[in-house]
């Protein structure tokens, strides 16, 4: 019970279980009696996809593959999160989370082209109509949570000659003030709409906001798609409908992406018109600004330029722009790069936050935002076709950014994907990869340090990174690395000739009548003559794996040789067996122990042996627990249960034989992405009626995988026979 694909078509049986107290999503309504049930619930910042199959064939036909597109990927960026369906169910489904506090737009895709939007979701994007939002509240979104009735401005929208607009006025706004208003010209991105500044940039919330708490003076904020706003009759019609300023010292422009380019350009041509400029994320091309630096500095008060990370396609461009204002001698600031957001509107969102309480006021701070770094240099990946990958780019900071790359024998490709457990928890998301010549490759990060796994999907195929030569035996289209840091320290391996041996152990299984194998780890200086034997875990593996895949995937040895290492690991024996069998308990006890036995200084003791297994090697755990109580006296169960149901039946489980016989019990689960997660509580309660002691390690962050589990093994590892 190993892949997610695997994993998430039992997941789809479980969603209502495991999301029982979802709520719908915010700017949608609950369903009310014989209405269709919406596509998403949000509930503690899980959000859960449950798509009916029939909704998905009226709407797609028939399609092999159903993602869910939206800015669920790090920073902030797009990615493609997989829904699945089973069999005969009824729905596709999946739950990613939880997901940082913040505004989320998505929509479905089927087979790479077939677009959808989620129509139970009134949330919509005007410039974008198969999109949808929602917001996870918390307290790093709270500019864009609505303010109590009555406390915020106004949107709303007007036609002049030419054109629309979105205008938001100011709490308490008076047409007939004496001091007219200053005003704030807006500008989206290239393809967007006037709107799009209010329906993904929150920008009305914002305003609000940062209103209530008077750190913005009150101003008219006109969000507009005019490609030149001087030379449109905007400006006019904004004069004749609201009372706001005229004059250039009361005039500010900004702008996301393209509009970022269009805001600065103008403010620099036209100094005159406007003493406050902003660009957000601006990728501005490579030009020589041939301008009067004393009479932009004159009329110019504050030009402030914001970027993402090292994703954003802006962050090289800023770069080169910051050194041409220089060169120029053109006043300027800059906010820094964003290190948790790329080129999207999370970014843009923050930077508004920024830009607007610096304008028509005096400001004594021109730092940065907090947490904003200064870099100094632009982001420059390897050349094409050099290896391995992927690449690993560090910056001062800390943050570690991966950039990969495909080979171009998927040059002809038309949509390519990097699937990886980056998403938050660990789960799964594909990042869309960009052509580059003959080859696609992408930028993610910033990255966590952790043990990260990929492949790439290449029209709708799973494809192997042949340029990195890490392997996974039972996943052969899998690449692995590992991002260094103290987060991942015990993931690690430790210096040369610290750590313990790995070797494969060979054996007669009589239950499937062949030879098997399976590895064992040593400790460092392990004394097979030892006159007291070595106390021995048996640990399984899951579904789909085998006995490879905890040193190739859970990085057992790293992780044992660490606790080690450490002080922290009672010297032991490690046999990792393979548990592909109809019959687990007899291939244990007849076959793997009898081996491990002859040929490792291992006790016989029940006290000196504990069994674990993950997924489908818990289930057989706890299986051996309830029909050999006693025999193992350490259990570890990982994303597990006594039966696959949330209302499992406890018959056969003896609480006095277990209770007696067994020093340590331990249960893990994954968070709600994790499809066992209702199986293990529910196993729980059932161990709880019957008078089975257990303890229980709480939720691990985390899905159905090895980020999960590999944090189940490093806390379970350092309990083992202790006195």
């Amino acid at each position: 019970m190993s892949s997610p694909f695997r994993n998430q078509r039992i997941l789809a049986a479980l969603v209502t279980v495991s999301m029982g107290t979802a709520t719908a999503a915010a700017g949608a309504q609950p369903a009310a009696a014989g209405a269709t049930a919406p596509w998403l619930t949000v509930s503690d910042g899980f959000a859960a996809f449950s798509v009916p199959a029939e909704a998905i064939q009226n709407t797609m036909g028939n399609v092999s593959s159903v993602v869910v597109e939206g800015n669920f990927g790090p920073s902030f960026n797009l990615s493609e999160l997989g829904l699945v369906r089973s069999g005969g169910s009824s729905a596709w489904t999946s739950i990613i989370g939880p997901l940082p506090a913040g505004l989320y737009y998505y929509r479905l895709r089927g087979d790479d082209t077939k677009i959808v939007k989620d129509s139970t979701n009134p949330a919509s994007v005007s410039s974008e109509p198969t999109w949808s939002t929602f917001l996870v509240p918390g307290d790093s979104a709270r500019h864009l949570a609505d303010v109590p009735p009555g406390k915020g401005g106004k949107v709303e929208t007007i036609t002049y000659a030419g054109g629309t607009a979105t205008v938001w006025t100011p709490p308490g706004y008076d047409a007939g003030r004496q001091r007219p208003y200053p005003v704030l010209y807006l500008l989206p991105g290239a393809g967007g709409g006037h709107a799009d500044w209010a329906e993904l940039g929150r920008a009305g919330q914002i305003l609000d906001n940062l209103s209530v708490r008077r750190r913005i003076e009150p101003m008219v904020v006109v969000m507009s798609d005019e490609e030149d706003v001087t030379r449109s009759r905007l400006p006019r019609a904004i004069d004749e409908q609201y009372n706001v300023a005229g004059d250039p010292r009361h005039q500010a422009i900004a702008g996301a992406s393209d509009g970022g380019v269009r805001a600065v350009r103008t403010a620099l041509a036209r100094s005159s018109a406007f003493a406050y400029a902003g660009s957000f994320g601006a990728v501005f091309p490579d030009e020589d600004l041939r301008l009067n630096a004393t009479v932009v500095n004159a009329s110019l008060k504050l030009l402030r330029l914001y970027t993402g990370n090292m994703t954003d396609p802006a962050y090289n461009p800023t770069q080169r722009m910051l050194r041409r204002l220089g060169k120029a001698n053109i006043g300027h600031e800059f906010d820094g790069a964003n290190p948790d957001a790329g080129h999207n509107w999370t970014a843009w969102q923050e930077n508004l936050v920024d830009f607007a309480p610096r304008l028509f006021r005096t400001v004594s701070d021109h730092r940065p935002s907090p947490g904003h770094v200064v870099p100094r240099h632009e982001f420059r990946p390897p050349a094409p076709g050099a290896t391995p990958t992927p690449w690993l780019t560090r910056e001062a900071n800390g943050d570690t950014f991966v950039t990969a790359e495909t080979g171009p024998e998927f040059a002809g490709a038309k949509h390519v994907t990097l699937w990886g457990n980056w998403a938050p928890g660990g789960s799964w998301v594909n990042v869309p990869l960009t052509r580059s010549g003959d080859r696609w490759r992408v930028t993610v990060g910033p990255l966590k340090p952790w043990f990260y796994y990929y492949k790439f999907i290449v029209d709708l195929t799973s494809q192997k990174d042949t340029g990195n030569p890490a392997s996974i035996t039972t996943e052969p289209t899998w690449s692995s690395f590992l991002v260094r840091g103290e987060e991942s320290r015990l993931l690690a391996d430790v210096p040369a000739g610290k750590g313990g041996r790995v070797n494969r152990l060979t054996y007669q299984s009589t239950v499937v009548g062949e030879e098997r194998s399976a590895y064992v780890w040593t400790p460092p200086r392990y004394d097979p003559a030892r006159r007291k034997p070595y106390p021995v875990l048996y640990l399984q593996h899951g579904s789909g794996q085998s006995y490879t895949d905890w040193l190739e995937m859970g990085r057992a040895k790293q992780i044992l040789d660490n606790h080690f290492q450490d002080g922290s690991l009672v010297p032991m024996v490690v046999v990792m067996g393979n548990g592909n069998v109809p019959d687990f308990r007899r291939e244990l006890l007849e076959n793997i122990v009898p081996a491990a036995r002859a040929g490792y200084n291992i006790s016989a003791d029940p006290r000196q042996q504990a069994l674990a297994g993950l997924s489908m090697g818990g289930f057989q755990t706890l299986d051996v627990l309830k029909n050999h109580p006693g025999e193992f006296a350490h259990i570890g169960a990982f994303s597990a249960g006594i039966g696959f149901s949330p209302t499992p039946d406890p018959t056969g489980y003896d609480p006095e034989a277990i209770n007696n016989g067994t020093k340590l019990l331990r249960i893990y689960t994954g968070n709600q992405t994790d499809f066992t997660y209702p199986i293990t509580l529910g196993s729980m309660a059932a161990l709880d009626r019957v008078g089975v002691k257990y303890e229980f390690a709480g939720v691990t962050p985390g899905p159905h995988g090895w980020d999960t589990w590999q944090k189940n093994l490093i806390d379970f590892a350092p309990r083992l026979f202790r006195s």
